[in-house]
């Protein structure tokens, strides 16, 4: 049977239900009682095996059926819930996400998954003992595995080399009697983070945590002490055979000068994709791939339809023709559903990367034995696909360190009179056209004093100037190149490790990063991405002689105020609106807007757009309206990237350019 037409359809398929296991285990997790959500994951796991044997993957095929096998004992009461089962089958599930992604990349999507499903069938038989498959297993000595970076450890690798510290790549190896291995690699790990940052682990954590390796695992590190010094500081863990220290970049230029010799693999086209679906009938393909740059062209070409229509629109008006007029505005109706059909098809719920964290916080927490409750909300919020590609690592970087490095330990947190559990909150949610992103986390929050100390130390600011500066100028030091990737842990240096990176990677996405935190309260990091929409339904505004663009997406409603319905609290200017006081902005101090000859002193009203950011309002004050249009969002370029609270610009249908107002940067 020729499978290789139905690969897609393979990859979608398991990815779908492999997801739906994830979180129907942390379910489970919570609830062991339930048998109707063992119901949902015995079925997934079943129909994940019949697909790959179908496809001839044995490796998924073999483990997939091992797990249905103790999915069976539970949902028939023959065997109880417990954390050690679904340690063994979130493991069971990041083995078969590795061989997914496998084939996804052209390869056959093979791994050794016989420690696996031995686990697998000592739970089935009542032998839960997750040390056994490996007590047997020969020493061999050391043999350097293939290095894999992603981008983003390598820019953190490089930023790190940059600032003085080496990389290195360690070996470890325990006594062949260790009875506690997961213990043993936890010291080492945890000695290990006194003098530097661990960038990567073979095995991954989870693996480390459950002891689930044979005697060896290995470590990415950066540090600015010799590899002397280093040894020294593992081998003083119990229970260490050998250790083996490296330079990373050695061991990369090798694996390059031996990749030269190897016969280059084929590849499949790894242009990133997006989904255009059709309802059809379910024996149909309902799916095609189109490659992202032909949608980006497509943008492209369609932001000329709009300049042009609007262009058309307007001399239609001045025509006064009928058949003109009722042309173009059915032409106008036609091509917006064109536009909100090309921008749906550019977008994805942050969902995609958000569903991916519930086991990372897991994993963390009983690395670190915490307890955390992780709240998503906010997970159908909708961002351009390139972003949501780029996003993933700042975002797991920043969840690492609220864990680590926030949240307290539960005896701690009893201490200060809190909850013994931890509260994290992941939040995504629209504003204008912009998406937010926050990190909220209720432990120790960011010592100023501490924050403004090592601020002076590395020469960023002055001891004097720091004394002038509020909290929240003093936090975003943290993310200063260099600012913690230090030698020495304190509450400050975990904070900060790797944040630089995460900040460069924002704004490279023509994002940014703020910082709010109460020492004992808690922190939070937002992070503000541009949808990136070219074309935006805005409202038309003027300014004495200057128009204005003010997106829909943050407007509330308009409203026209007599001079007496304008008050003043604290020195400024505010309205009420239903009931809130609401302060007022006006958009011509702002953007210090000359005053015109034909300016018109005398009027009793004044023309107020109210925009709202989360819960937070605000008056923009303006002459008059002009009206709603479709307007297409241009780069103000290098040059003018900065202007405060002003986005891009548009050109009008007669020609003009106007500014598109960012109304975030505008509310307080």
């Amino acid at each position: 049977m020729e499978t290789s037409q139905y690969i897609d359809m393979f990859l979608d398929e398991s990815r779908e239900h492999l997801q739906a296991v994830n979180d129907n285990l942390l379910h489970l997790e919570k609830q062991p009682d339930d048998l109707s959500i063992v119901n949902e994951i015995f079925r997934s796991a079943h129909t994940l095996k019949g697909m790959a044997a179908t496809m001839g993957y044995e490796d998924i095929s073999a483990l997939t059926h091992k797990m249905e096998n103790v999915l069976d004992k539970i949902r028939n009461s023959e065997l109880m819930v417990n954390t050690h089962i679904i340690d063994i089958i979130f493991q069971a599930i990041e083995a078969l996400e590795e061989m997914v992604e496998e084939i996804a990349q052209g390869n056959d999507g093979k791994k050794d998954v016989t420690g696996l499903v031995n686990s697998l069938d000592q739970i089935e038989n009542g032998k839960a003992n997750q040390d056994t498959s490996e007590k047997n297993e020969e020493v061999n000595s050391f043999d350097t595995e293939k290095v894999i970076l992603d981008e983003y450890q390598s820019t953190v690798i490089a930023q790190a080399e940059e600032q003085g510290f080496k990389a290195y790549y360690i070996q470890v190896r325990l006594n062949e009697d260790c009875l506690l291995k997961a213990v043993r690699a936890y010291m080492v790990v945890e000695a290990l983070e006194s003098k530097g940052e661990i960038i990567k682990t073979t095995p991954e954590t989870e693996a480390l945590e459950a002891g689930d390796f044979s005697q060896d695992f290995t470590l990415i590190f950066l540090s600015n002490e010799s590899t002397a010094s280093l040894e020294s500081v593992i081998t003083s863990v119990s229970e260490i055979e050998q250790v083996n220290i490296q330079d990373l970049a050695a061991i990369m230029e090798k694996q390059a000068e031996e990749s030269k010799h190897e016969e280059p693999a084929t590849e499949e086209s790894s242009g990133e994709t997006a989904e255009v679906k059709t309802q059809g009938q379910a024996t149909k393909s309902t799916t095609i791939r189109v490659n992202l740059e032909r949608i980006d062209h497509l943008m492209n070409l369609f932001e000329e339809v709009v300049i042009d229509r609007s262009r058309l629109e307007d001399l239609a008006e001045k025509l006064g023709n009928p058949e003109l007029a009722e042309t173009v505005e059915h032409m106008s109706r036609v091509s917006e559903d064109m536009q909100s059909l090309i921008l749906t098809m550019r977008m994805v719920a942050v969902e995609q990367v958000f569903n991916r964290f519930p086991r990372m916080v897991r994993g963390l927490a009983k690395d670190l034995n915490k307890k955390i409750d992780l709240q998503i909300i906010g997970a159908d919020t909708e961002l351009d696909r390139t972003v949501i590609d780029e996003i993933g690592d700042p975002l797991v970087h920043l969840i690492r360190n609220s864990i680590d490095h926030g949240i307290e330990l539960p005896a701690e947190r009893l201490k200060a009179g809190k909850q013994e559990e931890g509260e994290l909150i992941l939040r995504a949610y629209h504003s204008g056209n912009h998406v937010f992103i926050e990190i909220q986390d209720d432990g120790a929050g960011i010592s100023r004093e501490k924050v403004e100390e090592k601020a002076v130390e590395n020469g960023l600011i002055t001891k004097e100037a720091a004394k002038q500066l509020t909290d929240e100028e003093i936090y975003p030091f943290i993310l200063a190149s260099g600012f913690s990737t230090a030698a020495t842990v304190s509450d400050i240096s975990g904070r900060g490790v790797g944040l630089d990176v995460v900040k460069s990677k924002i704004e490279a996405l023509g994002g940014k990063i703020t910082i709010e935190s109460e020492k004992g309260k808690g922190s939070k990091f937002s992070i503000q991405l541009p949808l990136t929409l070219s074309i935006l339904s805005s409202l038309l505004v003027k300014v004495e002689e200057e128009t204005y663009a003010i997106p829909l997406s943050s407007i509330i409603e308009t409203a026209l105020l007599k001079e007496e319905q304008i008050m003043s609290a604290h020195g400024k200017k505010v309205m009420d609106f239903r009931g809130s006081v609401v302060p007022l902005v006006s958009l011509k101090k702002v953007f210090d807007v000359p005053e015109s000859t034909t300016s018109e002193n005398g009027s009793s009203h004044h023309a107020v757009v109210i925009v709202k950011k989360g819960e937070k309002m605000t008056g923009l004050m303006v002459d008059s309206f002009i009206g709603q249009r479709e307007i297409v969002l241009k780069s103000l370029g290098n040059y003018l990237k900065d202007v405060f609270a002003i986005s891009g610009s548009t050109i009008l249908g007669d020609g003009q350019v106007a500014l598109i107002i960012d109304p975030n940067a505008l509310i307080k």
